[in-house]
This record gives structure tokens, C-alpha cells and sequence, in this order.
């Protein structure tokens, strides 16, 4: 029980921290309404998956000790969110309280997967998780138990996020500010990307 709470305990702090799944979802929702904004959501949440696989595998083990691995992945992740925050700032199109398009939802759904999958500060809080919460006794299933809740967590939480910024009233205020909010999220996001790619977080 001790374990589960301070699983529980990891991984609400480590949901509500600010970062780029936030910024995404964030976007999706008031740009391109409720819908997209929870299919990103649920891209986030799915992300998570992959890192406790390859974590539970055992994976996550030789990415830790192969610096040029975790350069690799380190590249990769910035890459995506400075080409993201770079595709904010230089966004000309103007949104509408429409424009809950459809088809924006699978791209929504990627862009949540691939901000979450490519974060290498989320492959060391998920290896943080398994290596100094769950005791090495544990089982397979409890284990894998463990990253169902990281991601249950994940998805409530910005599903929570997603409702809120596609509020009618919120969004057609956001949209009104979209060009500032583009540069702010921009910002931010590009900010995200140089801080992965520089800053040491082995």
C-alpha cells in the first residue's frame, strides 16, 4: 500500500508540472476545440506507454548508459518541440469557434503521442518511478499496473485541461489574443526544446 501511494504520489506531481504537454494540449484545445483538444490528451497518455515499456523491459537501462543513445534521444526531442514551437510563431492562419475540424483530430492524437514519447524528462521520471519507488520485488503485472495509472493520470488530468481551454467563452477570448498566444506557446514551447537539448538531465 506504502508503494502504491507514493506511485500515486510521483505521479500527480509529475502530471501537474508545467511542460510541453501542457502547451500542446493547451494549443489544441483553444485552436481547434474540445475534441482535438482530447485526442491530444489521450496521445499524451499513450505516449507514457512507451516509456514504461521499454522501462519494465528493461530498456531503459541501456538508453541510461549509452550517452550517445540518450543524445539521440535528447535531439529527437527537442527537434520536435522547437519545430513545434517554430510552427507556432510563424502560424498565419486565423482559427474560429468552427473550426473544431474533424480531421484535425488525428493529428492532434500524434502530436499529444509523439510530445510525450519524444520527452526524454518523462523517461526519467518514468525510470525515477520504477527504480526508487517500486520495489525491485514486484511483480510483472503490478508493474505494468503501475503504468496504467501513470497513464490514467496523465489523461484525466489533461483532459481536465482540454475542457477547460475549449470553454466557448474562454476560446473565443483566446482567439480573439491568437496572434500574442501563438508567441507566447511559441515561445515557450522553442524555450522547452533548447532547455532539453542543453541543459544535463542524466
Amino acid at each position: 500500500m506504502n508503494e502504491l501511494i507514493a506511485v500515486a504520489l510521483f505521479t500527480v506531481l509529475a502530471v501537474i508540472s508545467p511542460g510541453p504537454d501542457f502547451a500542446m494540449v493547451t494549443r489544441a484545445s483553444y485552436a481547434f476545440g474540445r475534441r482535438n483538444g482530447l485526442f491530444a490528451a489521450l496521445g499524451i497518455a499513450c505516449g507514457v506507454q512507451v516509456h514504461v515499456l521499454y522501462t519494465v523491459l528493461g530498456v531503459s537501462l541501456l538508453v541510461q548508459h549509452s550517452p550517445t543513445l540518450f543524445l539521440v534521444m535528447k535531439v529527437l526531442g527537442a527537434g520536435y518541440l522547437i519545430y513545434l514551437g517554430y510552427s507556432s510563431l510563424t502560424n498565419t492562419s486565423r482559427l474560429s469557434l468552427e473550426g473544431e475540424g474533424g480531421h484535425k483530430a488525428r493529428g492532434a492524437f500524434l502530436s499529444g503521442f509523439l510530445t510525450n514519447a519524444l520527452n526524454p524528462k518523462t523517461l526519467l521520471f518514468v525510470v525515477s518511478a520504477y527504480t526508487q519507488v517500486v520495489g525491485p520485488d514486484s511483480s510483472l503485472t503490478r508493474q505494468f499496473a503501475y503504468g496504467l495509472f501513470m497513464s490514467l493520470a496523465h489523461w484525466l488530468w489533461f483532459s481536465l485541461v482540454a475542457l477547460c481551454f475549449s470553454n466557448a467563452s474562454l476560446r473565443r477570448l483566446m482567439i480573439d489574443r491568437q496572434r500574442l498566444l501563438d508567441r507566447v506557446i511559441g515561445v515557450a514551447l522553442l524555450g522547452l526544446g533548447v532547455t532539453v537539448l542543453f541543459a544535463s538531465v542524466r
